[in-house]
């Protein structure tokens, strides 16, 4: 079975959804070729797509995987109200 370690660690999901946006991409690349005359509102609508896939491609990039623990020490905390007064 899958760990979520190894999703998070292979990048599954961002991947998967790099290559649905590359389909997305083509399929909306070869329709706005194929208007015979398109208009403002259907040059608007590439504009948006090729957009929104180069925010995604920069989020893509620039993250990486984050470890978070979580531990609870009651003894920290009151420490530190005991510095603080």
């Amino acid at each position: 079975m899958i760990q979520p370690k190894h999703l998070d660690s292979w990048r599954i999901v961002p991947r998967a959804l790099i290559l649905v946006y590359m389909i997305v991409f083509y399929q909306t690349t070869q329709w706005f070729m194929g208007l015979e005359d398109p208009n403002n509102a259907q040059a608007g609508f590439v504009s948006v797509i090729i957009g929104a896939g180069a925010a995604w491609f920069g989020l893509y990039v620039n993250s990486k995987t984050t470890d978070v623990t979580i531990t609870s020490n009651k003894s920290g905390s009151d420490a530190k109200e005991k510095e603080e007064r």
